[in-house]
């Protein structure tokens, strides 16, 4: 982690160095989501244990089972990981942002739909707006990437990006 807390990359170099895997944007969304250890979201207890099927994990209390993308956006995707950060990358780095035919053209997505759609789920997530009740405070201003906060009442958070 970097020395002012924050570990995002700097550059496009550094994103495509730390996060050109499915394993390694699924271990930073763990260090991320679970800073302190897995933490059951059901039940709150502190110890887990890898299904075997993907990346769930079963809660050893009360035997919920989870993952790093369940509860965010990435959850239900089926593209890779990786090509979503490029696309946060690419909205967070661009001091105007950027276009849904431009996220496309430049990530190689199928269609613009998609694209567009994407775009549209980056944007909601960073304004606070995911569809929650809870006020999230997003910094996404350059060259920050999104957090969650946890303060939100009644248990809720606001779906996240990581």
């Amino acid at each position: 982690m970097a020395a002012d807390g924050e570990d995002y990359p700097r550059t496009l170099a550094e994103l495509e160095r730390r996060f050109s895997s499915e394993e390694a944007c699924r271990a930073y969304l763990g260090q991320l989501r679970w800073p302190d250890g897995f933490r059951c979201p059901a039940c709150g207890a502190d110890h887990g244990w890898p299904t075997g099927r993907g990346d769930l994990i079963e809660c050893s209390r009360c035997h919920h089972q989870t993952s790093v993308i369940a509860g965010t956006i990435f959850e239900g995707t089926r593209k890779p990981l990786p090509m979503w950060f490029r696309a946060m990358w690419l909205v967070t780095s661009e001091k105007n942002g950027v276009s849904a035919l431009g996220l496309q053209r430049q990530l190689g997505i199928g269609s613009y739909e998609t694209a567009w759609a994407w775009l549209h789920k980056l944007r909601r997530v960073w304004s606070g707006s995911a569809g929650t009740d809870c006020t999230a405070w997003w910094r996404w201003t350059r060259p920050s990437w999104a957090a969650w906060s946890p303060g939100c009442g009644a248990g809720r958070r606001p779906r996240s990006p990581w």
